[in-house]
């Protein structure tokens, strides 16, 4: 289990981690989630003993990382798939963690097969793709087949076979009893892997919950109508008081009736619908909704290119 209790990290006058309080439980998948610069990085490295707090606590079982002995027997981690000397081999690098940490050798065969890369065991980690860097970071955090796991955008460079079956490894490590806390950007991901969520925004704690609860408070339900008569149907919806945006086409998307009100007044107003379905919000939604505030940097949306000649070099 993970604990932090008011929990601070300053850097001069910038304040990174303000007052953080929350708990990771074992037996569960815990998402991390932040925008940019919300100080998640600087939350994990507090947590692995790399960066000290300024005030505040952070422990893993009880006591600070720091106090642990061979550490990787404790903590597994992953924080930078590219943080390790390239003119190594992949089995050579684990060797060598597995002697520092006291290991038995053979568990260092035993997390190259699982992670997949038995073939290139020998390969030095200079040529490896940054999926392959991946996998032997998760193999690095699972040498020591330690009670806590720490990823921080662990689906980097992965491709579908790959994310897949990194979700299907952290639900297992989760069943097994173990202490998952994922740091990922993919809401998809996380919505479909999490079970509970830790969301801050410009250091301090926005949310402590369980996935669905969180997604549960953005902007709620929603009801997709395709008709031929979208225009029409608009200012008919409008008027009875439900918000409908156009999106093009024959879809609208309506907020504030029921998907059987609409349905009613599509029949009433005699307009043809091809669809007609209820969606409800998306952990991407609500994240967006509930940082927006946290966010630092933001990107203009792409209009119309306002260009109509040739670009000629």
């Amino acid at each position: 289990m993970i604990e932090a209790t008011n929990l601070t990290k300053r850097y001069g006058d910038k304040t990174a981690v303000n007052g953080l309080t929350f708990t990771v439980r074992p037996g569960s998948v815990t998402g991390f989630l932040g925008p940019n610069g919300a100080g998640k990085s600087t939350t994990l490295r507090m947590i692995l003993g790399l960066h000290t707090p300024t005030s505040g606590r952070v422990t893993v079982d009880g006591r600070d990382f720091r106090g642990l002995p061979r550490g990787l027997r404790h903590v597994g981690a992953l924080l930078d798939a590219g943080d390790v000397h390239g003119g190594r081999t992949a089995i050579a690098q684990l060797a060598a963690l597995a002697r520092s940490n006291r290991i038995p050798r053979r568990r260092v065969d035993e997390v190259i097969d699982l992670v997949g890369l038995a073939s290139a065991a020998h390969r030095r980690i200079g040529t490896f793709s940054l999926g392959m860097r991946q996998r032997l970071g998760i193999a690095t955090a699972l040498l020591g087949d330690p009670p806590v796991l720490l990823f921080d955008e662990p689906l980097n460079g992965l491709d579908p076979e790959g994310v897949r079956w990194i979700r299907n490894l952290f639900r297992q490590l989760a069943t097994e009893g173990r202490t998952v806390f994922v740091s990922s950007h993919l809401m998809s991901e996380m919505e479909s892997t999490a079970d509970q969520l830790v969301v801050i925004g410009r250091g301090e704690l926005i949310a402590a919950e369980s996935t669905a609860a969180f997604a549960a408070r953005g902007t709620g339900f929603r009801v997709r109508v395709r008709t031929p008569q979208a225009e029409a149907f608009t200012a008919i919806l409008r008027r009875a008081g439900a918000r409908a945006e156009h999106r093009g086409g024959e879809l609208l998307d309506i907020t504030g009736l029921t998907a059987e009100e609409v349905g009613e007044l599509a029949f009433e107003h005699h307009v043809m619908v091809r669809e007609l379905s209820t969606r409800t919000a998306s952990l991407e939604a609500a994240f967006m909704q509930l940082t927006a505030d946290s966010v630092e940097h933001f990107a203009r949306d792409a209009g119309p290119c306002d260009i109509d000649e040739e670009y000629v070099p």
